[in-house]
């Protein structure tokens, strides 16, 4: 029922004129409060429509042409849904049930399929984008399998799991002629939730929420480089800078922005955005950086040059997870 009365509400704002036409290449912003999915114009920094999506949406991804976005709906690891969005006609399509997989929350798009991890049921799926069928499971036996990155390919997976202090690294391999997933576990820090993979894919980051430890690997020898105590107490979310040089570690529980310089390790600013802080998306055409302040009810928006915040953008209550639509 909500959905049916959420879509017509959003086709009575369509007609009254509030939707505009989609840019080539939007921003896509989740509201959790108000159960939308923006759709910014990156230029003008306009919201051009909002889309109804499901109860607790957390993440967004892009398709790779940009015509559709997928948001997970995580209700804690209880929910099991994933929304499907036609970006570019501005309308709702048909919603994947990710059962047996319960609390979709990280996810990806790569090579033609939908990755998530699924906290609820401690796993990785993947979903056939053409047919909207699961084709693919892999459990991790972790605790809170939260965040996952596939490199590009679609043969290498990361997850971060968070209550375990651990991330898993999932390698589809030939073994004796036959198709394997090869699962290593390396440990990092229990609260490890936000991490990112280095442009050249050599080194893997990842922040503990509880401890503010930076835990850094090389997941190609699947294996610890370093630990640094950088003291981002509540780090939720992690990200490298289009040219790798830098990192952004926000803080859900500061509302600070810790920017660290890769290479040395060493920080370079703190940057207070307001109450919490938590998704990070990097505009590389814009030279910027987008930063969820869930806390605060809007986004920061982080010049990526001088380190400052040159503005704020409302897509409505509690922002977060935060995407690309097209190139």
């Amino acid at each position: 029922m909500y959905r049916f009365v959420a879509s017509l509400l959003f086709v009575i704002l369509t007609v009254g004129g509030f939707a505009q036409s989609t840019p080539r290449r939007a921003l896509l912003a989740l509201s959790k409060t108000d159960h939308t999915l923006a759709i910014v114009d990156p230029s003008s920094l306009k919201v051009v429509a909002k889309l109804p999506v499901g109860s607790d949406p957390h993440e967004v991804i892009g398709s790779t042409d940009g015509s559709k976005a997928y948001v997970t709906i995580y209700g804690g690891g209880t929910l099991h849904e994933i929304n499907v969005l036609d970006v570019a006609g501005q309308k709702v399509l048909p919603t994947i049930d990710t059962r047996p997989l319960y609390g979709p929350h990280g996810i990806e798009y790569a090579d033609g399929k939908v990755w998530f991890s699924a906290e609820g049921s401690k796993a990785v799926g993947r979903i056939d984008a053409a047919t909207g069928k699961m084709d693919w499971v892999m459990g991790t036996g972790q605790d809170r399998t939260h965040m996952v990155y596939v490199v590009p390919g679609g043969k290498t997976v990361y997850t971060a799991n968070i209550t375990s202090g651990t991330v898993s690294i999932l390698v589809d391999t030939m073994i004796r002629n036959r198709e394997e997933w090869v699962h290593t576990i390396l440990p990092t820090e229990r609260g490890s939730e936000g991490f990112d993979v280095s442009p050249d894919g050599a080194e893997l980051w990842t922040a503990s929420s509880e401890n503010g430890i930076i835990t850094i690997l090389d997941p190609r020898r699947r294996q610890l480089v370093m630990k640094v105590d950088a003291k981002v107490n509540g780090a939720n979310r992690l990200k490298f800078t289009p040219d790798g040089k830098r990192v952004f570690v926000a803080s859900l529980s500061t509302g600070e922005l810790t920017v660290i310089e890769a290479a040395t390790r060493k920080e370079v600013k703190r940057i207070k955005l307001g109450k919490g802080a938590a998704g990070i998306l990097m505009d590389a055409k814009g030279n910027r950086a987008f930063v969820a302040c869930s806390a605060d009810n809007y986004i920061a928006i982080v010049d990526l040059n001088t380190l400052e915040v040159t503005g704020h953008l409302d897509v409505g209550g509690t922002p977060d997870g935060m995407a690309w639509a097209g190139n």
